[in-house]
């Protein structure tokens, strides 16, 4: 019986906590060598159990990373680092076309990151034109009423 079918059967479980042997003696070993290391990685199946996440660590963190390139503008720097799409192929004529594509690639992708940055600014500037907007009609309503609000005026007697 895999996860969903195991939470399916029974409707009051919040989650499938599948431990595998290595994963506890993981644990166990991140208990007894450094703590903290235990500690996160029960919090992990913790984690796990509760978003039923089904990838394992190594997947999360991949895709966590994947996250951290685009929104930090590392993408083809973070590939070359890593070794990935920098290595030679062993063919000249080949490394040099596919640097010049990841380069137009690279491009393309720092145009969008720009269109996009364009396109929250704009929209972030009618946010603050409606916002204004509102306010002020806010304020030209309030004084057509005769400020309702203005704390009453006492007389000395």
């Amino acid at each position: 019986m895999n996860c969903s079918q195991h939470a399916g059967a029974h409707r009051g479980h919040r989650g499938c906590m599948r431990w595998k042997p290595i994963e506890i003696a993981a644990i166990i070993l991140g208990f007894i060598f450094f703590w903290p290391v235990g500690l996160a990685l029960l919090g992990w199946k913790i984690y796990q159990s509760k978003t039923r996440y089904a990838g394992d660590f190594g997947q999360f963190a991949q895709e966590k990373w994947g996250e951290f390139e685009r929104r930090a503008g590392l993408g083809g720097m973070a590939r070359d680092f890593a070794g990935g799409w920098g290595a030679s192929s062993g063919n000249a004529a080949f490394d040099e076309w596919r640097k010049a594509e990841l380069e137009r690639l690279e491009e393309e992708r720092r145009k969008i990151h720009e269109a996009e940055k364009a396109f929250y600014d704009y929209l972030e500037g009618l946010r603050r034109a409606r916002d204004r907007e509102e306010f002020e009609r806010f304020m030209a309503s309030r004084a057509s009423q005769g400020a309702p609000n203005s704390p009453p005026e006492h007389k000395d007697s």
